[in-house]
């Protein structure tokens, strides 16, 4: 091969450039074609749980008047369409006060308890405190276990 045949370091540039440019536009086409798409998609499917939604709320004042079965009979729509609307329609909530969570008190506040005598008239005793039994079979020693 000749050396007149070889590309010039300018002309490589070139040629990848070029390469890189149409490349870069392909790339650049699609990203933007995916992202309008799935916008689109983000829509419709906003739309279409609302349009469910409605449907759900439709169904369900309407099944004191009118059953599933009678009304897929009218519309040609099949019943399971229906009942799924009508099973995916949630109710509105009734604003309910939550009942606060049970915890268990900081043990840090507490107060040793007593214990109230009842009060026939009579003085109370002291309360007794409490004293370590001796009659418990011995703890083992701790043996500490040499690590180097």
């Amino acid at each position: 091969m000749a050396t007149t045949d070889i590309a010039t370091s300018e002309e490589i540039d070139r040629r990848i450039e070029a390469d890189d440019t149409a490349r870069r536009l392909k790339r650049s086409a699609a990203a933007k074609q995916v992202g309008e798409l799935a916008t689109t998609r983000a829509e419709l499917a906003t739309q279409l749980d609302e349009v469910e939604r409605q449907l759900g709320e439709v169904l369900a004042d309407a099944s004191d008047v009118l059953d599933i079965d009678e009304l897929a009979r009218f519309t040609n729509i099949p019943a399971a369409d229906l009942t799924g609307w009508l099973t995916a329609h949630k109710p509105s909530r009734t604003n309910k006060k939550k009942k606060p969570s049970v915890t268990a008190p900081s043990t840090t506040t507490r107060r040793p308890s007593t214990v109230k005598a009842p009060t026939n008239g009579q003085a109370s005793a002291t309360p007794e405190t409490a004293v370590p039994r001796t009659d418990t079979v011995a703890t083992p020693e701790r043996v500490t276990a040499g690590v180097t």
